[in-house]
């Protein structure tokens, strides 16, 4: 049965135009490396029948009974965390190569890792049929962390992974999704070619039933309250904390780039698209139009908003003197800017109900998108929705948002350098657009969520990330509020040198204030001790 969702204010030209065990550490001796049996176990898409995978009538014993939170004590400072690859789950609902995973968690519980993140795709729990959820893979990972010692962060995946059929890691929208969105094309983004993009629901049409008599924030709500009901007895002490998806990769944004493109996106200066075309979208561009007596202003985005590719100051709306800022600009941008909040309200409310009293920590992803920030206008920051340019701070009111409902920010790039980017593109500038977002968070006391945005394992990148998480805790007092997960791990997280640099990172991050170090009293660089040192370079050579 669907669950009514609490009703959400009504969207208006007012709203949008003027509401601005402990763990033994020993020193590396001996080591060998078993390099090909692990990474052919982890290359494989068939289970293992080793380890770990607890049994059903095991499983549901827990699940049903509650588990054990006795799990090796965690020191202070600002932990870190580790993302699972995007795969962990098979589309048979049951966690990959059970074997090699059991050999990882114990690796990275050995170094100091405090937990793992995981990904919890709504394409695969809730695939077949609205209200049919299977979530054996996912609780296979929760029990296997909790025999480890780990904690587990849930990301709640209301979004694509991966490009198309032909993507390793292709995770659509459930398929009775999919069957409406081919009944009703609008249910998806489109930008003003009529490209459509299937990535994550429109946001227009978030409190309308649309969805087999379910609206899409009911549709969360119900998968959420679901996930709580099953997984009660962890959550707390082995799960501490869940990630709730609020657009394209999980982020509160909108698809003006798709989401593969994004890691590159800043070296090719794209300035995205507007994605307000499709017609839920403009009917209400349309009505806010309407209330402000400029019905003129409704009928579309911006015109003379470039191409992907043009330089900004060759546009009509983006160039320093554009249309941007104008009434007619300020207008829009506060309408387009002003449906995002409105869609990340939505779904903070429901997830701050839904998870009221279970003690795990509740957060949200913003998306990093620097490579215009250097100009007046941030093309790129504006056609995702957030209204930021030389002259406004649009990051202050998402993380006032944020605040509202006790949610922690996460956000991306933590790793990247200004002299690096600016080679490629001189207007890129990811570490003002960090330092701009971490002010906000540290005045409105929201804590923090690092990750990188490149799988980069080099001391240097290493050392950007501490050197971020530094300037983020600066003039704070009490416990510091920033953790940092790593993306993500694969096998060349345990080759030696990367591993070397990774645990090396993880220490000093847990050094924050001098704890980790004075009470080992150890030196050197750490090294995980499972059974023997020989299982060490197995784990290694993963």
């Amino acid at each position: 049965m669907a669950i009514a969702s609490p009703s959400a204010p009504s969207f208006s030209a007012s709203f949008c135009c003027n509401r601005t065990d402990s763990t033994r550490l020993v020193r590396f001796s001996a080591v060998r490396y078993h390099r090909n049996r692990i990474t052919a176990r982890l290359n494989s898409s068939t289970p293992s029948n080793g380890f770990v995978s607890p049994d059903n009538s095991d499983l549901q014993y827990e699940l049903q009974h509650g588990v054990s939170l006795s799990h090796q004590h965690r020191r202070k400072g600002s932990p870190v965390f580790v993302k699972l690859p995007e795969d962990a789950v098979s589309a048979a609902g049951q966690m990959r190569r059970q074997k090699a995973m059991a050999q990882a968690f114990r690796a990275l519980g050995a170094a100091g890792v405090e937990g793992v993140v995981v990904e919890v795709w709504w394409g695969l729990v809730e695939r077949e049929a609205p209200g049919v959820y299977n979530w054996q893979g996912y609780a296979e990972i929760v029990s296997l962390a909790r025999r480890c010692g780990l904690k587990v962060r849930v990301v709640m995946a209301f979004h694509q992974c991966g490009t198309g059929p032909g993507d390793p890691f292709w995770i659509p929208l459930p398929q009775w999704v999919l069957e409406q969105m081919d009944k009703d094309p609008d249910l998806a983004y489109a930008d003003r070619f009529g490209r459509k993009n299937m990535e994550y629901i429109s946001l227009g049409c978030d409190i309308l039933p649309v969805l087999h008599g379910r609206s899409p924030i009911q549709a969360y709500t119900d998968f959420m309250r679901n996930f709580r009901d099953t997984f009660r007895p962890f959550l707390g002490g082995i799960i501490t904390g869940i990630q709730v998806g609020m657009g394209p990769a999980g982020e509160l944004r909108y698809p003006s780039c798709p989401s593969q493109k994004l890691t590159w996106a800043w070296r090719f200066r794209e300035l995205g698209e507007f994605q307000c075309y499709d017609k839920y979208m403009l009917a209400s561009l349309n009505a806010c139009a309407r209330e402000v007596g400029m019905r003129e202003w409704g009928n579309g985005g911006p015109i003379g908003a470039g191409n992907l590719m043009q330089d900004p100051e060759n546009t009509d709306f983006f160039k320093t003197d554009g249309l941007w800022n104008t009434p007619y600009g300020e207008f829009f941008l506060k309408w387009y800017s002003g449906m995002l909040l409105l869609h990340g309200e939505r779904i903070c409310s429901e997830t701050e109900t839904i998870f009221r009293g279970t003690e795990v920590n509740t957060s949200g992803k913003v998306a990093a998108i620097p490579w215009h920030y250097g100009t007046q206008s941030h093309p790129s920051e504006l056609t995702a929705g957030y209204y930021n340019t030389s002259i406004r701070d649009g990051y202050v009111p998402i993380v006032r948002m944020f605040g509202r409902y006790g949610f922690t920010l996460c956000c991306m790039c933590f790793e990247m350098q200004d002299a690096n980017e600016q080679q490629m593109n001189p207007s890129s500038s990811p570490e003002g657009f960090l330092r701009q977002l971490l002010v906000a968070a540290r005045n409105c006391d929201i804590p923090m969520e690092g990750e990188n945005s490149a799988a980069s394992l080099d001391d240097e990148s290493f050392q950007q990330v501490l050197k971020m998480s530094k300037f983020y805790l600066e003039g704070l007092v009490g416990t510091p509020t920033f953790s940092f997960t790593f993306v993500r791990m694969d096998k060349n997280l345990f080759e030696y040198r990367n591993w070397v640099n990774f645990t090396r990172f993880v220490r000093q991050m847990l050094d924050t204030n001098h704890i980790f170090r004075a009470k080992l009293d150890i030196g050197g660089d750490i090294y995980p001790s499972s059974t023997s040192i020989a299982d060490v370079g197995t784990i290694l050579a993963y």
